[in-house]
């Protein structure tokens, strides 16, 4: 849903109206996880080229249940821990999908933490770009690389909020403002998200759009979920477009002084 007096949602001179991005993995099986992903509300759907079946092996085909002519797909390069590697996945996602240009890059830095290694993504994202990729980038949330990816040309700006999928919600919140204060292109949350509170508060930071996977597979109810967080990124954008009160350090009586009655 496109809420009223906002400005678009563009990504790589596209628009769209939801907010939300999802993932694929986790799901106990295609028909959930097609599911799920309808009642985000999600256009956007990003999945691990590296394990993912798009039809080149026998078997079942994600675009069965994420078809391309509903979801702007968005390939990834989760599990490359070099530049090089990302790379080589980068190029292969747009053999498969017949010349596709969008992809998130993510370089890891160690198989415990999933943290970003910054100085391999660089790289990669200076190769991609210079191949006519549109790069969304995962990266820490320290706004100095977050500058220099956008400096690059990144088309958007993915920042963590806490580790990949440990459902911590945003641990720096204070970083993460800096990072949207300072951007031009869009900033998204990506990794941390745990439940719909903490997509709200992604929101409210004033982030364009929130990427999540885990809180919503790894729910009791991923249908549910779904339908929850689509909520709170658009309750969480209006909240921003509102702007929030004041912070005080006294009680303001909601009601006036003047003409009350007294006893």
């Amino acid at each position: 849903m496109t809420l009223q007096n906002d400005a678009p949602f563009t990504i790589a001179g596209r628009n769209f109206s939801s907010r939300l991005l999802v993932g694929t993995g986790k799901y106990k099986d295609f028909d959930e996880t097609g599911a799920a992903i309808a009642e985000s509300g999600a256009e956007i759907v990003t999945f691990a080229v590296r394990r993912t079946n798009l039809g080149q092996e026998a078997g079942p085909n994600l675009l069965d249940v994420i078809s391309p002519s509903r979801y702007t797909l968005l390939p990834n390069t989760a599990g490359c821990y070099t530049a090089k590697d990302a790379v080589r996945t980068c190029r292969l996602a747009r053999e498969l999908l017949d010349g596709h240009k969008l992809v998130k890059l993510e370089v890891l830095g160690d198989e415990t933490t999933l943290y970003p290694n910054v100085v391999e993504t660089l790289k990669a994202a200076e190769t991609l770009l210079a191949d006519g990729f549109d790069v969304m980038v995962y990266t820490s949330d320290d706004p100095i690389v977050a500058r220099e990816l956008e400096a690059m040309g990144c088309c958007a700006i993915m920042p963590l909020g806490s580790l990949i999928g440990s459902g911590h919600g945003i641990q720096n919140p204070h970083n993460v403002r800096l990072i949207v204060e300072q951007s031009s292109v869009p900033v998204l949350v990506d990794a941390g998200i745990g439940t719909a509170s903490d997509a709200a508060m992604a929101m409210e930071l004033g982030c364009d759009g929130v990427l999540l996977n885990t809180a919503i597979a790894h729910a009791r109810d991923p249908l549910r979920m779904a339908r929850a967080m689509k909520s709170a990124v658009e309750a969480g954008r209006d909240a921003f477009l509102a702007g929030r009160m004041p912070r005080r350090q006294t009680a303001d009586p909601s009601s006036p002084f003047a003409g009350r009655i007294n006893g």
